[in-house]
């Protein structure tokens, strides 16, 4: 078993998650050749690093990611810094040789994500990115039923993301509600999932239609840097977007739906998707992760859709329960994205989604900005 010296760069609530993964590697994966050994954290919050040192063992704490960089020790960084750092960071450790296990959306657009993918295949490292849901092995199962022509031809798909973690309009403004650091609010955080979704269910997208809005047109300044509670007065312009709906056209011919939300009111998470085919359908809902609806069969109309309980032959299932209807969690899906970014480094080759999922992606949300800055059709 050879050790693998990882960092994690920025420790907020998904460098946590990232950290976790990692540890519970060897409990799902026995077997995985690889065992990763936590050497660096960074975070320029105050007494943050440390903190996380001492609860989760990692060798090294410090404020300044370029540490890492230097650090011959570590061999493997999640990044997961603000959006608007992830072509600085992710350019520099791929540089530095280390393998980039980076979180969505990678940068602030199409031309970061593809700057930070081209600096890993001069590097000859590989790149994996946090497009969590398309890990569930419900997800992966749709994927299949579809792939297989169990719902016939692909007429049309819905994809949603709503969220209400910015619906109060008393939080403070912090860099997500800002361009220049957040990039395009709400395309980045949200739908960035759905495009990713959209082209891992059914292909590429090859034109769209979009339309943009901000809700909560203002916000009063945040408490400290990364603080989520107002300090009070001086509120300032949101300068992205708060909700964005785009009609897709695929490859394939088949039309769709996706919208995205951060300011949806009674709805938390409230992420899935429903894809219909000339003889069937299948329905995702991330609050119910372990299931799917699917209609198919020869009736066509008033044809019946039931619940399916993904089981043992469903993605990686088997690593985690042991029969079909014992719930898996979010966390276990980023311990599968662990896991194929660390096969992927034993391996020499990309399992999972990679730095050119991140760019086809970046590309969708680039032309649905453009999209809604000129009312127009923009072909991919």
């Amino acid at each position: 078993m050879e050790e693998l010296g990882v960092a994690v760069v920025g420790f907020g609530w998904m460098g946590r998650v990232h950290t976790r993964a990692y540890a519970r590697l060897p409990h799902h994966y026995p077997r995985l050749p690889l065992r990763p050994r936590l050497i660096a954290v960074a975070e320029e919050v105050p007494g943050r690093a440390e903190e996380a040192a001492e609860q989760f063992g990692f060798a090294t704490a410090t404020r300044d990611w370029r540490e890492v960089a230097a650090d011959p020790r570590v061999r493997a960084v999640s990044v997961i810094a603000p959006n608007f750092l992830h072509r600085r960071t992710g350019v520099a450790m791929a540089e530095a040789g280390k393998h980039l296990w980076i979180e969505k959306p990678v940068g602030l657009s199409a031309e970061d994500a593809r700057a930070v993918a081209d600096a890993a295949a001069r590097a000859g490292v590989q790149g994996t990115v946090g497009f969590d849901y398309r890990n569930a092995p419900a997800v992966e199962r749709a994927r299949a039923l579809i792939a297989a022509g169990e719902i016939g031809t692909v007429t049309h798909v819905r994809i949603r993301l709503f969220s209400d973690y910015a619906a109060h309009p008393d939080s403070a403004l912090t860099w997500r509600y800002e361009r220049a650091r957040g990039g395009s609010g709400v395309l980045g955080d949200l739908a960035s999932h759905g495009a990713d979704l959209a082209r891992f269910l059914l292909g590429d997208i090859t034109a769209l239609i979009a339309d943009t809005a901000v809700f909560v047109p203002e916000r009063a300044r945040p408490a400290g840097a990364t603080a989520g509670h107002p300090l009070g007065g001086g509120e300032r312009p949101v300068e992205n977007e708060d909700h964005v709906g785009c009609l897709p056209r695929f490859a394939s011919g088949a039309r769709g739906v996706l919208e995205a939300c951060r300011v949806s009111v009674g709805d938390q998470n409230a992420y899935g998707f429903e894809v219909h085919g000339t003889s069937g359908a299948v329905f995702w809902d991330f609050r119910r992760m372990n299931e799917l609806a699917v209609g198919r069969g020869a009736a066509v109309q008033d044809q019946p859709a039931c619940t399916v309980h993904v089981g043992l032959g469903d993605g990686e299932f088997a690593a985690f329960q042991p029969g079909a209807a014992d719930a898996m969690g979010y966390d276990d899906l980023l311990v599968i994205e662990a896991h194929r970014f660390l096969r992927s480094i034993a391996e020499g080759t990309p399992y999972g989604a990679t730095l050119t999922d991140a760019v086809r992606g970046a590309v969708v949300l680039d032309a649905m900005a453009e999209s809604a800055a000129s009312g127009n059709w923009v072909d991919l």
